[in-house]
C-alpha cells in the first residue's frame, strides 16, 4: 500500500472515526487530518446512551471520546455540523452540503449505521414528541426527559438496545412492556436458553416481555403530537406515555453507493481495509471485510471492531505493521447482569455451559464440533478474558473439561490444541 502523507479524510464521528484519526497522528501521519460529523456536538461514545447515561449515572461530558484540547495538540481538524454528500473520486475531493469540497489522498468511511425504521410509525408515530429511537445523544436526551416514575414505556425489539432501555426504565420506576416480533428476545443473536434466561430476568423485573407480537399502528393524541396507545397484529392493544423503537441497524453506505463502491449490507473491503478504490478505505459498524478467523465475510456492529480496524488503518496508511485481527466482541449491561459476547456463533451444533442460568453467574460456549466459536459470559470477567483466547487461537477443547465448572477454564485453555 502507498503511504503517500498529505492530506486524510475521515467522514464520521463515532469510535471508528475518531479512533482513527488520533491513531493515524500517533503512527506518524505528518499531513493534515480531517475529521467530518454532522452532529453540532464534540464526539462522543455512544454504547453508554443506552444504560449509565439514561439512568443519570453519566454526563454528557464523561462521554466525550476525546476533550478539545486534545484535538488541538493533535493538530486534527473537527468539523462538526458537517454533512459529506457525494465522493469525487476523479478529483479526490469530498463535497459537503455546504458547497466545500475537501481535497483528500487517503478518504476513510466512518459513517456507521442508523436505526432501521419501525414501518408502523411512518407518517404518523414516528413525527410524535414521544417516539423515538436511540442512536444519538439527542435520542437520548429526548427519552430520559421523558423516563417517568408510573409512566408506561413500550419498547418496540427484543435486542440489546432495546432490553436495555427497559433495564433503565425499569430502575427509574416505570411500568414497562416489550414486544418482539419473534419467538423470543434476542434470537438472532443468542441461542434459545440465554433469551430465556434473559426474558426471566425482566419478567423478574416487572418488564412485560411479549413475544410474536408484530406492531400495526399507533393511537395519536388529537393533535397528533403523541402516541397513546400502541396496537399489535394480535389484537393486543398498549398505553403507552413514552415509545422506544430498536429493531435493529441500517449501515449508512449511500456515499460508497453513489461513489460506485462495492456495497453488500455494508461497504466492501479487502485485507487492507480498502475499498475498490484503493484511496478509500473503510472501518467500523458500516464496513463489510473477510474474517479470517471465521472464513466468511462479516459486518460487526461492535465498538472493540471499530476501533481495532481504525488502528488498522492507520498503521497501514503510515507504512507500518498491523496487529493480527482477534476475535469480536461486545458487551451489555442489564440489572446487575453484564454480559460479554466474544465471537460469532454462526453454524455451532452444540451449547455448552460451565455453572447454571439460575445462579446468574454462567457462561455459554458455542461449539463447531470441539472448536470454541463464540461465548456468552454473565457476570464471569475472567472466563471471558479467557475465551477471547481460546477463539482466537481456534482452539480445540475437551466438552468433558468445559463442562465441568471444577475444572478452571485457564488450564483448558493450557491443554488446548490448534485446529487449523
Amino acid at each position: 500500500m502507498g503511504t503517500k502523507n498529505e492530506r486524510l479524510v475521515v467522514v464520521g464521528t463515532g469510535c471508528a472515526g475518531v479512533e482513527l484519526a488520533f491513531a493515524a497522528r500517533a503512527a506518524g501521519w505528518s499531513g493534515s487530518i480531517t475529521l467530518i460529523g454532522d452532529e453540532a456536538v464534540l464526539p462522543y461514545h455512544r454504547p453508554p446512551l443506552s444504560k449509565a447515561y439514561l439512568v443519570g449515572e453519566a454526563s454528557a461530558d464523561s462521554l466525550l471520546l476525546r476533550t478539545p484540547a486534545l484535538f488541538e495538540k493533535s493538530d486534527i481538524e473537527l468539523l462538526t455540523s458537517a454533512k459529506a454528500t457525494s465522493i469525487d473520486r476523479g478529483r479526490m475531493h469530498l463535497c459537503l452540503s455546504d458547497g466545500r469540497n475537501l481535497p483528500y489522498d487517503r478518504l476513510i468511511l466512518a459513517t456507521g449505521g442508523r436505526p432501521r425504521p419501525l414501518s408502523a410509525a411512518a407518517g404518523g408515530a414516528e413525527f410524535a414528541t414521544n417516539f423515538r429511537y436511540l442512536r444519538t445523544l439527542a435520542d437520548a436526551d429526548a427519552i430520559r426527559g421523558n423516563l417517568v416514575a408510573g409512566h408506561r414505556l413500550v419498547v418496540v425489539g427484543g435486542g440489546y438496545v432495546g432490553l436495555e432501555v427497559a433495564a433503565a426504565a425499569i430502575k427509574l420506576g416505570m411500568r414497562v412492556t416489550v414486544l418482539e416480533a419473534a419467538s423470543r428476545i434476542l434470537a438472532r443473536v443468542t441461542a434459545a436458553p440465554l433469551s430465556a434466561f434473559y426474558e426471566t430476568v425482566h419478567r423478574q423485573a416487572g418488564v412485560e416481555v411479549r413475544t410474536g407480537e408484530q406492531v400495526e399502528g399507533f393511537e395519536l393524541s388529537a393533535d397528533r403530537r403523541k402516541v397513546t396507545a400502541v396496537r399489535c397484529a394480535s389484537g393486543a392493544r398498549m398505553d403507552a406515555d413514552l415509545v422506544v423503537a430498536g429493531i435493529g441497524l441500517i449501515p449508512n453506505c449511500n456515499l460508497a453507493i453513489d461513489a460506485g463502491l462495492q456495497v453488500d449490507d455494508g461497504i466492501v473491503v479487502d485485507s487492507q481495509m480498502c475499498t475498490a478504490d484503493e484511496a478509500i478505505m473503510a472501518a467500523g459498524d458500516c464496513t463489510k471485510f473477510h474474517s479470517d478467523l471465521y472464513g466468511r465475510m462479516v459486518r460487526i456492529e461492535s465498538v472493540p471492531n471499530a476501533l481495532e480496524q481504525a488502528r488498522k488503518i492507520a498503521a497501514l496508511i503510515c507504512g507500518k505493521s498491523p496487529r493480527k485481527d482477534s476475535a469480536p466482541w461486545f458487551w451489555s449491561d442489564q440489572y446487575d447482569l453484564n454480559l460479554k459476547m466474544v465471537g460469532l456463533s454462526h453454524g455451532y451444533d452444540n451449547l455448552v455451559f460451565r455453572g447454571t442460568p439460575d445462579s446468574r453467574n454462567f457462561s455459554a460456549f458455542y461449539m463447531l464440533k470441539e472448536r470454541v466459536l463464540a461465548v456468552d459470559t454473565i457476570n464471569r470477567p475472567v472466563e471471558f478474558n479467557l475465551s477471547k483466547q481460546l477463539i482466537s487461537e481456534r482452539s480445540s477443547v475437551s466438552l468433558a473439561q468445559l463442562a465441568d465448572d471444577a475444572v478452571p477454564l485457564k488450564s483448558i485453555l493450557e491443554s488446548s490444541t490448534r485446529i487449523d
